[in-house]
Parts: structure tokens; sequence; C-alpha cells
């Protein structure tokens, strides 16, 4: 059976689609079967895993909103093992379209928990808002990954998503769990990035992970040419930072 996982931060550009495309790719080369779920309307992690969203028949909004069979809307990457379910820019207008309906905050969930055992892990990229859909998100997870860039207001709004994480816990998804948090964007030069790693630590201790993805253009390099890392170069800081995140993810769940 496998594992839901959200990757989840209201701020934008803390690199949550950058890890979800490059942990997905790194799972998979492991011989791990990966399916990526993109619920951000701009599609960054379909386009970023070659995905011409243009072309996109069926997507997570058809799913959501139409009750379209996700299977249907699953497509494979260059990566073997490592599948997508892309999305649209019709996503923005789903929430809305989605407020009167029945169990509105569980439908991403009926939507999944089905592929679950067909894959190891499923990772959910969100949004960066704390919207109806990024509760979806949360509600169909069993764990969420919280990325956070090493900078100086890096904290704030983690006091807001983690009062979400709460109230999702209590009346939608009590086991839902905090896999970690992941410091993203980390110059080991920068006195303040140390700094930063000691502050997320300090409060959260071992649900930090040891791993820590550090700034490297070939990552937003690699996007831009929809790939991933580890296909783009192998041998890049970004590609060994996140097949070293999910070797760890990986003996987390073992």
């Amino acid at each position: 059976m496998g594992k839901i996982i959200a990757l989840a931060n209201q701020k934008g550009g803390v690199g949550k689609t950058t890890t979800a495309i490059n942990l997905a790719a790194s799972l998979a080369v492991q011989d791990k079967k990966v399916l990526v779920v993109d619920a951000d309307p701009q599609a960054n992690a379909s386009s970023g895993l070659g995905i011409d969203i243009r072309k996109v028949k069926l997507s997570i909004y058809e799913c959501l909103v139409n009750g379209n069979d996700a299977k249907e809307a699953i497509i494979p990457t260059e990566v073997e093992g490592l599948k997508i379910i892309p999305s649209h820019i019709d996503l923005v207008g789903a929430e809305i379209e989605m407020l009167n309906m029945d169990s509105r905050e569980k439908i991403l969930k009926s939507v999944l928990v089905p592929l679950k055992e067909f894959y190891d892990y499923i990772l959910i990229d969100c949004s960066p808002s704390l919207g109806l859909i990024t509760v979806n998100a949360l509600t169909a997870a069993d764990s969420v990954i919280i990325p956070v860039q090493c900078e100086y207001f890096a904290l704030e709004g983690i006091s807001k998503l983690l009062n979400t994480i709460k109230i999702i816990k209590s009346k939608l998804n009590p086991s839902l769990e905090i896999e970690g948090f992941l410091l993203t964007m980390y110059d080991s030069r920068l006195r303040l990035a140390n700094q930063i790693y000691e502050e997320v630590k300090r409060p959260f201790q071992e649900l930090v992970f040891n791993t820590v993805i550090q700034r490297n253009i070939k990552l937003s390099e690699a996007s831009s040419y929809g790939k991933p890392v580890i296909l783009y170069d192998a041998e890049s800081k970004g590609a060994l930072n996140h097949i070293q995140l999910a070797q760890e993810l990986i003996s987390k769940n073992s």
C-alpha cells in the first residue's frame, strides 16, 4: 500500500515544486513506483516533468469537479516508474465549483485512495495557498513535507500552516503526520543559512530532514528543459541532494 505525501507551504518560492519533481524522480530511480499529483493551477510540476499542458485532455481538475476516473488522467514521464496526474489553469476555478459539493474537503481523497495500491509514493504538489484544494490535499495525505527556504523570514507563516494541519487533524484527517521540514535553497557560505537551520531544528528536532537542498543553478535549468535534474545533470549538487533525500525518506518509512 502506497503512501500519500503532500508538499505544502502557503509561502510561494520555497522550492515546493522543485522538491516534488526531483524527489519523485529520485524515488523512481531507486525502483519505487511514484505518482506526482499536480494540485497547483500554475501546473509547474507538469511542465517540469515534460508535459505539454496545452495538449492535456484530462487533468486533476476533471477528476475533482467532473468525477472523471483518475486512472485515465495519469501520464507517464521520461523517468521509468514515474507518472503524473497533470494540472490545468482551470483548477483556479475549481475551489468555487467544489464549494457546494458534498464532503468537499474529501474529494481528492476519494480520487487518490483507489490508486494507493499501484504506487509506493504519491506526492501532491500543493499551490502556495491554504485554500480548499490544499485542504483537500492535506485531507487525502498520510503525511506532509514542509519545504522551508533558508532565509530570514523562513519561519514566518509556518505557524499558520501548522495551525491548518492541526485543524485538519482534529476535524478531517486524524492520521495526518508531519513527514518532515525540508530546508531548501541552502547556501552553506552564509552564516544566516546555518542560523536558520538551527532555528528550525530547535523546535522541530527530529522532524527536520538531515538532508538539506543546496542552492544549485542546475535545478532551475533542468525544469526549464522539462526534466528532473537527475536526467539533466546527474552529478550536480541538486541531483545528489535529492537522491539523498529520497534515501532518507525510504529509510524513514521502511
